[in-house]
C-alpha cells in the first residue's frame, strides 16, 4: 500500500531537478534566462501630442456658452451722485426737507385727532423726517411718563402699547429743537393686524406737546 506513494514522491524529485536544470543551465550569450524574460507590451510609448479635451472655439456650440457682456451696459459706480446723499460725513441726506423757521406758530400745543380700534394694543412709530438735528422728545401715555427721553433719528422707531377700555391718550413733548428749527416728527400708529390707522406730523417748539388719542371701544 506504501509503492504509490514512493513512487509520487520520486516523481516530484525528478520533476524539481528537471526545473533546477533548465533554470541553471539554459542562460544566453547575454546571460539572460530566456524563460524569465518579460512579455514585450503592445503599449509602447507614443511620440505623439497629448490629445486636448478642449473644443476648438470654431466647433463649441454657441447656445452652451455663456454670452458675451454687453458694452453698452454702465458700470456701477459707489461714488456717483443719487440725489438722495450728499456723501459727506455729518450731513443729513438731501432727500429729507428743510426744518421749517421756528416761528410762533409752533409755540403752541398740537392735537393730531383721535382714531377708534378695537383690537387690544396699537404699535406708536415715529421719527424726524426733516433734518436729523438731534430732535429729542418724551412721551406719555394718560399722564403716565413712558419714555423719558428719545431720539429721533431718521428711521422709524416707537414701542407696543396695550390699550385701556375707552380713552387712552399719548402726548409727545418737545424737549429740544435739535439744531435747526422746530421739534419736528412724523408719527404712524398700527393696530394689532398691522394696519396703518394714522399718519400724522408735528412742528413744536421746545416744552410744547402733539397728542393723539386712541380709544378702545
Amino acid at each position: 500500500m506504501q509503492q504509490p506513494l514512493f513512487m509520487t514522491s520520486v516523481f516530484m524529485w525528478c520533476a524539481y531537478s528537471a526545473v533546477a536544470q533548465i533554470d541553471a543551465g539554459s542562460l544566453n550569450a547575454q546571460g539572460e534566462n530566456p524563460f524569465q524574460q518579460m512579455t514585450p507590451t503592445t503599449l509602447e510609448r507614443s511620440d505623439k501630442p497629448p490629445v486636448s479635451l478642449a473644443i476648438p472655439l470654431k466647433d463649441r456650440d454657441k447656445k452652451m456658452m455663456m454670452p458675451e457682456p454687453k458694452q453698452e451696459d454702465p458700470l456701477l459706480d459707489m461714488t456717483a451722485q443719487d440725489g438722495l446723499i450728499d456723501h459727506v460725513p455729518g450731513q443729513a441726506p438731501r432727500g429729507f426737507e428743510q426744518d421749517k423757521e421756528p416761528t410762533t406758530e409752533f409755540a403752541r400745543d398740537q392735537f393730531l385727532g383721535d382714531l377708534k380700534t378695537g383690537g387690544d394694543f396699537v404699535s406708536v412709530k415715529y421719527r424726524d423726517h426733516e433734518y436729523v438735528d438731534g430732535d429729542l422728545i418724551r412721551v406719555y401715555v394718560n399722564g403716565d411718563v413712558v419714555q423719558s427721553q428719545v431720539f429721533l433719528g431718521g428711521s422709524f422707531s416707537g414701542f407696543t402699547l396695550r390699550l385701556e377700555q375707552g380713552f387712552n391718550r399719548i402726548e409727545f413733548e418737545a424737549l429740544n429743537q435739535g439744531s435747526s428749527g422746530p421739534n419736528t416728527a412724523e408719527l404712524h400708529i398700527y393696530d394689532d393686524n398691522g394696519f396703518i390707522v394714522s399718519a400724522k406730523e408735528w412742528n413744536l417748539l421746545t416744552g410744547y406737546r402733539a397728542s393723539v388719542i386712541v380709544q378702545k371701544e
